[in-house]
């Protein structure tokens, strides 16, 4: 079970969270969410590599995993967010001169956002970008 509020992983059953204390909903069912993903890695771990190799490795996880709605949502949100700014660094660097300075902040600002989400999914925390992490959380939770 998730915490709603920091994202961290918490054992089923429990009543409140115990990273931040939040209380949690406690379901009448359960929620087929398991301590292991199906690749056999810890969700965490699972959750970092999603992002490792960009929208590729996106790709990958999401093909790979069945069980764990951690692991999705992190592939989700890579395949997203790591989409978009290839397209829009590759759409920038075909325009010379004030396209290559863009490009290279757009670079630069997603080069420190990859580090952020391995980051945030290592320690095991569902941290959201703010359309892309919606939009990821929907495509996570279907089937």
């Amino acid at each position: 079970m998730f915490c709603p509020k920091c994202g961290s992983e918490n054992p089923e059953g429990a009543k409140f969270c115990s990273k931040c204390g939040a209380e949690l909903g406690v379901s009448t069912q359960s929620s087929g969410k398991s301590s292991e993903a199906s690749t056999g890695l810890s969700p965490n771990v699972a959750g970092l590599l999603c992002y490792v190799g960009g929208w590729i490795s996106g790709i990958v996880f999401l093909v790979i995993e069945k069980k764990s709605k951690f692991v999705k949502f992190h592939a989700w949100q890579s395949i997203m967010t790591f989409g978009v700014l290839t397209v829009a660094y590759l759409i920038l660097f075909s325009i010379p001169f004030v396209g290559w300075v863009l490009g290279t902040i757009v670079w630069i600002l997603g080069l420190v956002l990859w580090i952020i989400l391995m980051v945030q999914a290592g320690t095991g925390k569902m941290w959201k970008l703010p359309w892309a992490g919606d939009w990821a959380e929907k495509q996570a939770n279907k089937a």
